[in-house]
């Protein structure tokens, strides 16, 4: 059964425009859409596909213009479409509640109401998991590890001893949490390993892709802060502290004892050196390396990073080298002659 399209407008809080009683059965891009279908358009690079989309209806900012089809608006469409995929595919019941058979728990680990431990999962001494958590098959929780309520463990997940994570995150497969931070001293007769005795603490409303490396703290915490979210293959180091609300696109590494604010950006593949600090709302644009402090609410970008006006600046400069390298040699030419 669908859900009426009037229902769905109700439920995102937007102005419906065209026939309120269309069934939504399902959504889809907007390119491959078809009736009884829901799509978006949040970026205008979309657009171009309103005119031939074969969808039942179109959520869309308020200043589109659109009449061709049934539409929703909203001031934040991908937002409003998050909210329609909940309504439209709730949450299954997937794992049995309890213990299996095979995953081996200590005796003095405590594991909440309600809770899923998946098939060869281990979990460690004095280790707790809150109420209505689920960790999926093969996930290894160390010693004194805490896990909140509401939170999904994915297969292949390893959480090392000392790990403190907050309610409601979600953490996917490959990701290690824990692990020692890099840190040696070099002497006269080798390399010595210095011990890391910190641990990691991930806030609540976290959520971490896949094959993400968090170390521990060489001597305190490595810190992730509430509602940020990591994508794949990130790698943060020893005593990091990342703030509320930031966004940490794929690839990007850092580098031990960095400290992010609050609601900063990082995109894909940059690169920050250590002990530096990034003010909140920093945006820092793909592949930049970033090797010193920058303040609150810039925006960044390059190799080296630069304040982002600068660099477009600059890449104007270096576009024109072949036409000024041309007109020195022709001006060489002229007092040659």
């Amino acid at each position: 059964m669908g859900v009426k399209l009037k229902e769905l407008a109700d439920f995102v809080g937007g102005e419906l425009s065209g026939d309120e009683n269309i069934e939504i059965e399902s959504a889809a891009p907007i390119e491959f859409a078809r009736s009884g279908q829901i799509t978006f358009v949040a970026n205008s690079k979309y657009a171009k596909f309103l005119e031939t989309t074969a969808a039942s209806a179109v959520v869309l900012s308020y200043d589109m213009e659109f009449t061709r089809r049934p539409n929703i608006r909203h001031k934040n469409p991908y937002y409003a479409f998050a909210l329609i995929l909940d309504r439209l595919y709730p949450e299954k019941e997937e794992f049995p509640k309890g213990i299996h058979s095979s995953a081996v728990t200590s005796d003095s680990a405590h594991i909440g109401q309600h809770c899923s431990v998946g098939a060869m999962a281990y979990i460690g001494n004095d280790s707790s998991i809150g109420d209505n958590s689920i960790i999926m098959p093969m996930v290894y929780i160390g010693n004194r590890v805490k896990i909140g309520r509401n939170c999904r463990i994915y297969p292949g997940v390893s959480l090392l001893d000392d790990t403190i994570i907050g309610n409601n995150v979600i953490i996917h497969s490959g990701t290690v949490a824990g692990s020692d931070g890099f840190g040696y001293a070099s002497h006269e007769g080798g390399i010595k390993k210095v011990k890391q005795i910190g641990w990691v603490e991930i806030g609540n409303d976290v959520e971490i892709g896949a094959n993400v490396t968090i170390d521990r703290g060489a001597l305190g915490p490595t810190r992730i802060g509430n509602c940020v979210k990591i994508d794949n293959l990130v790698q943060i180091a020893h005593n990091v502290e990342i703030g509320d609300f930031s966004i940490i696109v794929s690839q990007v590494g850092i580098s031990g004892s960095t400290r992010l604010g609050k609601g900063v950006i990082l995109a894909g593949q940059v690169g920050l050196v250590g002990h530096i600090e990034i003010g909140d709302g920093v945006q820092v644009g793909a592949q930049s390396g970033v090797n010193h402090d920058i303040p609150a609410g810039a925006r960044y970008f390059g190799y080296p990073a630069r304040e982002i006006a600068k660099t477009a600046r600059i890449e104007a400069c270096i576009s024109r080298l072949p036409e000024l390298f041309k007109r020195v040699r022709e001006l060489e030419k002229k007092q040659e002659s």
